[in-house]
């Protein structure tokens, strides 16, 4: 990996402390570096303003001059009430070089930011980063296909079960995991169980890991009824195209609502927490439409997998494409 490539990386990084608070706006990192040396950063503020961009320069002040700066998302083009455009804001710094991680597809901005910059005599480079593709996954699909990024959670034993044959399912995995579920849901903006879930467990859904209890998301559940109160409801999978303002949801179960989202073709991420138990109880699928054996091969990626206590923890991206939809009005 490049030199450039591993900054951007790092920006990439950086930018998770902006999720989901920045939200409507996407949650970007920016780190400016000279001969080496990390002069200063910056991410997305709650609300989307200030932009990270912003930050790190103001934080640089005079130091910015002859840095380079590494920005997960192209600089925005576009002004607004609530703050200048940073490309503007870049090419009057006094940067040497920009490098970006990832181009923006907001038509105010793509390809506009970089070019304003190039303008101002500044080398600015594109450099392609997978991790800053999947840092800003949520709004670049929302901008793509006009719908949030979906994740898919199952806590499973080892023959594929969600719960033992009577219904208890309480815990089928260990305190690591379900602690990683909670921060989990403390980065989506929604989070979603099935109706017959909702009735049969009154999960809270929330954040309880200390210091993030304030981040716990809103909260969904799949049905054709009118929702509890504290609850919205979505009456189907495809439904997310409206869920504005929405870039991650997290959908933790059951069965039904699990294999309904597969069948649409709208999980982009799957997590499978697996303990090491036999249930022989009720199974974490059912029939999502495949059509032969041979169709569920290829669909998925694994990305990760490690322990979490005596469970395992695996990550899958999906391979096939997704649910679109034109994408929603801009962000600023």
């Amino acid at each position: 990996m490049s030199a450039d490539s591993r900054w951007l990386a790092a920006a990439a990084a950086l930018s998770a402390r902006a999720r989901p608070l920045s939200r409507p706006n996407p949650g970007v990192g920016a780190i400016l570096v000279r001969d080496g040396k990390v002069v200063a950063r910056g991410w997305t503020h709650e609300g989307g303003r200030p932009h990270a961009e912003a930050i790190a320069l103001a934080e640089a002040g005079e130091d910015a001059r002859g840095a380079t700066l590494y920005v997960t998302l192209e600089p925005c083009a576009h002004k607004s009430e609530r703050g200048p455009a940073c490309a503007d804001l870049v090419s009057t710094s006094g940067l040497a070089r920009v490098v970006i991680g990832c181009m923006d597809p907001d038509p105010r901005t793509s390809g506009a930011g970089m070019a304003r910059i190039h303008e101002a005599g500044i080398t600015v480079e594109f450099i392609a980063s997978e991790a800053c593709e999947e840092s800003l996954a949520g709004y670049l699909m929302t901008k793509r296909s006009g719908r949030p990024e979906v994740t898919l959670k199952l806590a499973l034993s080892l023959d594929g079960c969600i719960a033992m044959s009577s219904g208890e399912s309480q815990w089928i995995t260990g305190p690591e995991a379900r602690a990683h579920t909670h921060a989990m849901r403390a980065k989506a903006d929604a989070i979603l169980v099935g109706g017959g879930t909702l009735r049969a467990d009154a999960p809270r859904l929330d954040v309880r890991l200390p210091g993030l209890e304030e981040r716990s998301p809103a909260r969904w559940v799949l049905t054709s009824s009118t929702a509890p109160e504290g609850w919205q409801a979505l009456p189907s999978p495809e439904a997310i195209h409206d869920m504005a303002g929405i870039q991650y949801l997290f959908v933790e179960g059951g069965a039904s609502a699990a294999s309904a989202f597969l069948r649409a073709g709208l999980v982009d991420r799957l997590l499978i927490y697996r303990a090491p138990i036999l249930v022989g109880g009720r199974p974490g699928l059912g029939d999502y439409g495949l059509t032969s054996l041979g169709a569920a091969h290829g669909q998925w990626r694994i990305r990760e997998r490690r322990q979490l206590g005596s469970d395992t923890l695996e990550v899958y991206t999906a391979e096939v494409a997704t649910g679109s939809k034109s994408a929603r009005a801009p962000t600023v």
